[in-house]
């Protein structure tokens, strides 16, 4: 309790982050909240997806936005985020991940939306969570699934990858340049015993991190890792295609991303449909894109959200509507 209400007296009163407090536990503070809904331009009777859902802070927000004729869809694949769940009729949640978006909306009947918000970080709850694996603060198992019902975990990737997988995975998910290296300690590590645990791992990958930079070194193993296992890379694309489809003239789409790789991703769709970044032109010349970028300047936390949720500090907001 005293924790809780010393978290109230840090947040900016401004936001809508004292709901969420006051309904639950702090599974996770949503960055760029404001950013967010004002980015969506949120029709009050319209129909909103939050792909993300989480502990439900954004899509508390949307909901305070809609009237009786608005909708809200939210996605999740964890069994955690259902304790979440918001309790209104205007509410579908769905236990699902967002990769198989068109399918689940065509099977609700909807053909169309106004809108969609993606927060791609992961939730407080999961990196506090020791038994969950995502992070290297912690022991535990070395799990990582967001989808606990998910037959692969980081233990099953670290154990049955080559050393040359592991490598490709540590450079292309992690961006680390002694990603070889890595990869050869895991696979002489695993020889003699598995690596079932992150303080395992965290012991076996050390002798090649900069210590000059430890922890962010660190953090990167254990994302690639999550990427991997997840498969987040491939979730994405297929999440930014369906929404395109689904999303009417006028309709917005607001990714919040938290690494470069998500970023340049959502950064080439919005502004040239594909994900290299390749500028398609019609006849004329024009920019063949099913989508235009609302901000071509990235949104980013100013210093007093960063006080005050310091996680936020490598969120990202990119917005595009539909034209």
């Amino acid at each position: 309790m005293r924790q809780s209400v010393f978290l109230l007296l840090l947040l900016p009163s401004k936001s809508f982050y004292f709901n969420i407090i006051m309904q639950q536990s702090v599974y996770h503070i949503p960055a760029l909240f404001d950013a967010c809904m004002d980015g969506l331009a949120i029709r009050p009777d319209g129909t909103y997806v939050d792909v993300t859902f989480g502990g439900g802070g954004h899509s508390r927000g949307i909901l305070s936005r809609l009237n009786d004729e608005g909708r809200l869809y939210a996605f999740d694949q964890d069994e955690d985020a259902c304790a979440n769940i918001v309790d209104d009729a205007r509410f579908t949640f769905v236990r699902g991940n967002f990769r198989f978006l068109k399918n689940f909306m065509r099977y609700h009947e909807v053909e169309e939306i106004d809108g969609l918000l993606a927060d791609l970080g992961v939730s407080f709850h999961h990196f506090d969570a020791s038994e969950r694996g995502f992070s290297f603060r912690f022991d535990g198992r070395l799990d990582m699934r967001m989808n606990c019902r998910a037959r692969v975990s980081a233990a099953d990737v670290v154990e049955s990858y080559t050393q040359e997988q592991l490598a490709d995975m540590l450079y292309l998910y992690g961006e680390l340049r002694t990603s070889r290296k890595i990869a050869a300690a895991i696979a002489e590590a695993r020889k003699s015993a598995k690596i079932e645990t992150t303080s395992r791992l965290v012991e076996v990958v050390s002798p090649y991190i900069d210590k000059r930079q430890e922890k962010k070194e660190l953090a990167q193993v254990f994302q690639a890792l999550r990427i991997e296992v997840n498969h987040e890379m491939e979730a994405l694309q297929r999440m930014l295609l369906s929404a395109c489809e689904l999303l009417r003239p006028g309709g917005r789409i607001a990714v919040l991303t938290y690494h470069s790789l998500e970023d340049r991703l959502v950064k080439n769709f919005f502004k040239t449909g594909n994900f290299e970044g390749r500028a398609e032109k019609d006849f004329f010349g024009r920019v063949s894109a099913p989508l235009r970028p609302v901000n071509n300047k990235v949104i980013v936390p100013d210093e007093e959200e960063i006080i005050n949720n310091p996680r936020s500090r490598s969120a990202k907001l990119r917005i595009a509507e539909k034209l």
